[in-house]
């Protein structure tokens, strides 16, 4: 901890020059409200009168901003501790230099004092600036936090524009990127404690709803492929965790995102923690346990190597019983491919497939029946189609017939299809990743994508707070 200053402000201080610096603008406030009052009102007069009398409120706020962060720290050095210890190291003291720094009224410059290493080289350091939480030599933290959250659904233009119009700040886009970067750094450890217990609140409310199933805890995870610079694209990975109530209803989704990465093992991981977390706190005999997600190489790896030797953290001599469920939507996508195999394109295969769809929906032994059908028409009519496609299709179904059972998953109100999943990687990447002309980093994006989904978890006040408090 940094105490580089008296904790409290003397209090011999005197407000007079603050009180002078104001006077001025709030003449003009008086002026301002006295010309609005004594000319004819309009929508135009008034929407003038709005935008000055913000301005001029905005300017009181940055003069107030200004003249008492610049109070926090003595301008005589001899008033100043000669030494400060931060992280185990020693500094001495330097003199004031000036950052101009971004606050919610706008631009301040703000006098604080440089503290050196004492022997060993290394970086100076700013106390006051750690102490009050000025995020990269740039913003106060309201500001680093409201640009973060703008971040997470706009463009970098468009941060910097709104920046600039609401608040009078103006950023290059490399202070922009590296103020995301840092307040990116500060929030994302704290992700999955908040997640954690936006869940288990979730579980709680699930828990007290009416019907006749236990509440569900449903993960899923897929791939989406996403434009990196270079004109290339590769497969990025996203992940949820879903509480469904005693009805079924979703209460709520947590996500995770990650850009490309060979193997996904960074998403793996953090989801595995995220659900260790989870039962940590929370009995799972106390709820379903349902992972839905297509059989691609990840998703199904991660069941597999994971989920099916996961450990109840409450009863160590037994794993966590998870009901797998192939996703509906993927599998009636091999249905349709059996159907252009043997009947050709036309309404022909288009009417068998949407029969099939339906018995494999609703019928208790739909898969058999499909599989069935199909082998029949096979028998009688031969193929239209590659029989490498219609093997491939048939192999699909057949080798995946327990995680299939549609009709069951309906009646106990479980998902029958990764919805949640599909559609987080839309919320996720497309709606900011994926917007025309874009392409990105794997680093840069990486910040936006850790940013966006605590806000996306509906964490975002949470984790925030979490950072200042460890900050602090």
């Amino acid at each position: 901890m940094i105490h580089p200053t008296p904790t409290k402000v003397l209090l011999t201080t005197t407000f007079e020059p603050l009180v002078r610096q104001l006077s001025g603008l709030l003449a003009r406030g008086v002026r301002l409200i006295e010309q609005f009052l004594h000319a004819e009102p309009t929508p135009t007069t008034t929407m003038i009168f709005e935008r000055e009398l913000s301005a001029l409120l905005r300017e009181v706020g940055r003069r107030i901003m200004a003249w008492t962060l610049n109070r926090l720290e003595p301008k005589a050095d001899r008033e100043a501790l000669s030494r400060v210890s931060f992280d185990g190291r020693l500094y001495r003291r330097r003199r004031q230099h000036p950052q101009v720094v971004g606050t919610l009224f706008g631009p301040v410059t703000l006098w604080r004092r440089l503290y050196e290493p004492c022997g060993r080289r290394g970086r100076s350091i700013h106390p006051l600036e750690l102490r009050l939480g000025i995020e990269a030599g740039l913003a106060t933290p309201a500001l680093a936090e409201r640009v973060g959250y703008w971040a997470t659904d706009h463009t970098q233009n468009e941060v910097l524009e709104i920046v600039q119009r609401d608040h009078g700040v103006s950023w290059s886009c490399t202070s922009l990127r590296t103020l995301l970067g840092c307040l990116r750094a500060g929030m994302a450890p704290h992700r999955e404690g908040a997640q954690v217990e936006q869940v288990l609140g979730w579980i709680e409310q699930a828990r007290a709803s009416r019907g006749r199933f236990r509440p569900t805890l449903s993960v899923g995870r897929d791939g989406i492929f996403v434009p990196l610079r270079g004109g290339v694209a590769q497969e990025g990975a996203t992940a949820t965790v879903s509480v469904l109530d005693r009805r079924g209803q979703r209460v709520g989704t947590v996500y995770l995102g990650l850009m490309p990465e060979s193997g996904q093992a960074t998403l793996t991981d953090q989801l595995t923690g995220l659900l260790q977390a989870i039962f940590q706190q929370v009995d799972s005999q106390l709820l379903r346990l349902a992972y839905v997600s297509d059989e691609g190489h990840h998703p199904s790896t991660y069941y597999h190597q994971v989920l099916k030797k996961m450990v109840d953290p409450r009863r160590p001599w037994r794993r966590l019983e998870w009901i797998r469920i192939v996703d509906f939507y993927h599998a009636c996508g091999y249905v349709q491919q059996l159907a252009d195999t043997i009947f050709g394109a036309g309404d022909e295969a288009q009417n068998w497939a949407k029969e099939m769809r339906h018995v494999l929906k609703t019928k208790v032994d739909g898969v058999a029946r499909v599989l069935q059908s199909a082998s029949a028409l096979r028998r009688c009519r031969g193929l239209r189609g590659q029989a490498k496609r219609y093997n491939q299709a048939y192999r699909y179904i057949k080798t995946r017939t327990q995680w299939m059972r549609y009709q069951s998953y309906q009646r106990q109100k479980l998902p029958r299809g990764s919805g949640i999943t599909e559609a987080a990687c839309k919320v996720v990447f497309t709606q900011r990743l994926k917007r025309s002309g874009m392409s990105w980093t794997i680093a840069g994006g990486q910040v936006i994508l850790d940013l966006r989904v605590i806000r996306l978890s509906r964490v975002w006040d949470d984790v925030h707070r979490r950072y200042l408090e460890r900050v602090a």
